[in-house]
């Protein structure tokens, strides 16, 4: 079973979605699962896991309400303030509905870079192995120090890095990217998403090629075993179509074993959120 570890839904709202800005009016617009599941459909996925665009608690309520109704939707990747005085209780009803699989916080979007070692963030993440519940991390390349301290403080619980920490493919930069998420290689705990590239390089210029040695150092550093096929719809539609996302990431991986593939487009996605 193929599966896209992380997609978005919204109805927009400008009030609500503050960060699609005019620059990105392609999304100023709703997107929901009526509209991928028909893509889905047509690159053989059978689902997807759905993750926050609001930092909002409805923004869960609106997620796993979608879940209920989509079968497409397997989980749901929802927000909650980690830093609450009430965290035990707020994990507590919202664990209450299967379709919930982890959090996410946009961290790259917090002033302070090391946002995730504050004991309060701390103490949030601490509760979430209990409800068996996976940890997202958006992050810069300059957050990937504090991002490793993170998770070796935390080596049960389960964690992965989306959009391989967003790399300057549109430049080039490889150096000091490499150098910091290599440091992961050994730690089981954490997986990674091979998404979210195609908005990292030039949207409207971009070749297979720019991603390889960023897609290389990502398979050296967790193996086959850890990677997980995203998509980022719909924002990749900023600079490709869903079928070219897909295609890109399958392309690299064709030479691969069959077994290997099955794992990066589905089993370890399953294994990571679905504990199947």
């Amino acid at each position: 079973m193929k599966i896209d570890a992380h997609q978005h839904f919204w109805q927009y709202n400008p009030l609500e979605y503050p960060w699609i800005s005019n620059d990105l009016s392609l999304l100023q617009r709703d997107f929901m699962p009526s509209d991928l599941e028909p893509i889905l459909a047509a690159n053989s996925i059978s689902g997807c896991i759905a993750v926050q665009a609001r930092q909002t608690v409805q923004e869960n309520h609106f997620l796993l309400s979608l879940a209920q109704k989509h079968p497409s939707i397997k989980g749901v990747v929802g927000w909650t303030d980690l830093r609450s005085d009430q965290i035990q209780a707020d994990l507590e009803t919202l664990s209450d509905n299967k379709k919930l699989v982890g959090l996410r916080h946009v961290l790259h979007d917090e002033k302070n870079d090391r946002y995730m070692l504050q004991r309060a963030f701390l103490n949030g993440i601490q509760n979430l192995e209990h409800h068996n519940l996976s940890y997202d991390m958006l992050i810069f390349p300059q957050h990937l120090k504090p991002a490793l301290e993170l998770v070796k403080t935390f080596p049960n619980q389960p964690f992965v890095i989306d959009h391989i920490a967003k790399p300057r493919i549109t430049s080039g930069e490889l150096d000091y990217w490499q150098k910091h998420i290599v440091a992961f290689k050994e730690l089981e705990n954490v997986y990674c998403k091979v998404s979210g590239m195609v908005t990292e390089a030039h949207w409207t210029n971009w070749k297979e090629d720019d991603f390889r040695p960023y897609m290389d150092t990502i398979v050296k550093t967790f193996g086959t075993n850890r990677i997980m096929y995203g998509s980022d719809w719909p924002v990749c539609l900023l600079a490709a179509e869903y079928s070219e996302v897909f295609g890109l990431v399958k392309n690299y991986f064709k030479a691969f074993t069959k077994a290997e593939q099955e794992q990066i487009f589905g089993l370890n996605c399953s294994r990571f959120y679905l504990k199947k």
